[in-house]
């Protein structure tokens, strides 16, 4: 691996799998701009000021609050970053749009407001889009002056969003859709002025519409009550002979999939940015307690055992804040890339999201299961405080549970992240076979010893290497053995997928420290040093157990003792002490009363 000198742009989507990556490439936060770092602290800033302070009034729904505080945000120009300056936004990259979504993640149910606004509220309109619709309806949602939702969930549909039963036929005089059927979970659907609802035109045509508020026979139920998110508007909505002019069917008819799967890959990627706020407010707010919170006449944040926790939260939300502005900058250039080429603005971002769809699922999985186990931990460490309504942390908990479920549930997206790499490979866009070939020969013959690297970080670039060959060694033996059943095989596709998930976090986690260390010295890098090599040490361990799991259940005789013994070779590990390194992370954290990075 040349750590030097930087080569071409960005890899292909799935790609990392089989080549090594070059750490120059690998954007991280530490490559924010100025005006990137003035953006996070805009953010934070508006939600110190005028969310975190009202948060048990958001919860309680309080007529009014939530469209204000959305205003409020378009008046600063927080709900525009990825619109174009023509269409009243501030026309940012793609990189400075995810920072906004990071920077307010930490705003409860207000981030999640924002989140549907600026995402599925927005984007279908701004990318789908004709002109018209586009400067009616964008300049609104940008100001904040309209809020958008977004309508594709039944209560027949979740995970099958194609079968959907709300249907819509054309009029007799031909000037408007009549839509009938129901969506339900709808967020902001209670105060949002404009809709993007799906329906299917004559029974089978699966499309796209924009619903405004007041439309005839268009009404909306009462507000859920939910586990968490309380102060999110949830509710259902309901469609009796509505009439929706012939000029709001957006995009093509028979062609909302493509709208509402490529919005997804966007989706993901940004639910990941939003989780990872939401985890640093939470640890923030859990390493001020265990400062002040005393047991035992001394500090709890002195015990190794809540140590162990602080530290471990920290350590994810570092290697998943790796992989997401890894990700972000390879979809920046790969749009940079499509509008060069010639591209409309649109189709060169989705084109770009499409590209990196299985980093997008691969990040929505990570980034919402590190805020699981962050909010969690921090009840954890308030004790019988953290179950009081009277703490955050108690509301953090609640409101986390959500995003496991939404933006495609975590099991969808671990049967994709497979799924989607075994298609680019079919598709010819990814060499999987030749690679995974080589795995199987290596397999058969004696290990090679010599030409050991031994340039810098050499024992953890090689194994990166080597859990990308596990991945292919699984993957490839289940596909031989399996052929078409193995979509059957649900379990045997969410090993690998954890197998994958765990190395590409673990790599960009590397490359981030790798481009550190040259920049810095390996002293000023010491923390994050422990925090590559805790992440590293456990994304092997996870990676030898699930490849167990998945070699057990399609394996057997020889075939199975060969691939133990070579997942046995490529999950080998260095020894090293992960509790003092923890300790010396939770120090530093502790000293810092916040995540520092």
């Amino acid at each position: 691996m040349n750590t030097s000198t930087p080569t071409s742009s960005s890899i292909k989507g799935g790609e990392w799998l089989i080549k090594e990556s070059n750490a120059i490439e690998s954007f991280s936060p530490e490559d924010f701009n100025e005006e990137q770092l003035m953006v996070k602290e805009m953010c934070l800033q508006f939600l110190a000021t005028e969310v975190l302070p009202i948060a048990n009034r958001i919860d309680q729904l309080e007529s009014g609050l939530m469209p204000s505080l959305v205003l409020k945000a378009g008046e600063q120009g927080l709900l525009g970053a990825s619109v174009p300056e023509a269409l009243g936004g501030l026309g940012k990259d793609f990189i400075t749009s995810t920072i906004v979504n990071e920077g307010l993640g930490g705003g409860f149910s207000f981030s999640v407001a924002i989140s549907a606004h600026t995402g599925i509220g927005t984007l279908p309109i701004l990318y789908f889009g004709t002109d018209e619709q586009k400067q009616k309806y964008i300049p609104k949602l940008a100001s904040g002056e309209w809020k958008g939702a977004y309508g594709l969930t039944e209560p027949n549909s979740g995970s099958d969003a194609l079968g959907a039963k709300t249907s819509a036929v054309l009029s007799a005089d031909g000037k408007h859709y009549i839509l009938n059927g129901q969506k339900c979970w709808i967020t902001n659907g209670g105060f949002a002025d404009v809709y993007t609802v799906f329906a299917k035109i004559d029974g089978d045509k699966f499309s796209a519409f924009i619903i405004e508020r007041g439309f005839e026979g268009f009404t909306q139920g009462p507000e859920e009550h939910k586990m968490g998110i309380k102060g999110s508007s949830t509710v259902q909505l309901y469609f009796q002979d509505c009439k929706v002019p012939v000029e709001n069917l957006l995009g093509e008819i028979g062609k909302g999939h493509i709208i509402a799967f490529n919005i997804l890959n966007i989706g993901r990627l940004k639910l990941c940015a939003a989780a990872l706020g939401g985890s640093k407010m939470a640890l923030n707010t859990t390493i001020e307690y265990a400062k002040t919170r005393e047991q035992f006449k001394t500090a709890i944040a002195n015990f190794g055992a809540i140590k162990y926790k602080l530290a471990e939260a920290g350590i994810r939300i570092f290697a998943g804040e790796s992989a997401l502005y890894r990700t972000s900058k390879w979809v920046d250039d790969k749009e940079t890339d499509l509008a060069n080429a010639g591209k409309p603005f649109n189709e060169a971002l989705l084109g770009a999201a499409e590209e990196y769809a299985v980093e997008c699922a691969i990040l929505k999985v990570h980034g919402s299961e590190v805020l699981d186990f962050v909010v969690d931990e921090g009840v954890q460490v308030f004790g019988g405080n953290g179950f009081s309504d009277e703490y955050n942390i108690s509301r953090a908990y609640r409101d986390s549970r959500i995003n496991r479920i939404y933006e495609g549930t975590n099991e969808i997206n671990r049967l994709l992240t497979v799924d989607m790499i075994l298609k680019r490979a079919m598709k010819g866009k990814l060499d999987l076979m030749g690679p995974a070939m080589a795995v199987s020969k290596e397999l058969m013959s004696i290990p090679d010893f010599g030409n050991e690297d031994d340039g810098p970080f050499a024992t953890e670039r090689k194994s990166i290497v080597n859990m990308k060959k596990s991945i292919l060694m699984v993957a490839g033996a289940a596909v031989q053995k399996l052929m078409m059943k193995i979509s059957d095989e649900q379990e045997i596709l969410m090993n690998i997928a954890d197998m994958a998930i765990e190395t590409f976090v673990a790599e960009s986690t590397l490359l981030r420290i790798i481009k550190m260390v040259e920049k810095q010295g390996e002293s000023a890098s010491r923390i994050q040093i422990d925090i590559m090599n805790c992440c590293l040490n456990e994304a092997i361990d996870k990676v030898n157990k699930a490849g167990k799991e998945a070699i057990n259940s399609f394996a057997e005789g020889d075939e199975l003792r060969m691939m133990l013994l070579g997942l046995k070779r490529f999950t080998k590990s260095t020894p090293f002490n992960c509790k003092d390194a923890r300790r010396r992370i939770a120090d530093h954290l502790i000293a810092a009363n916040k995540y520092p990075w």
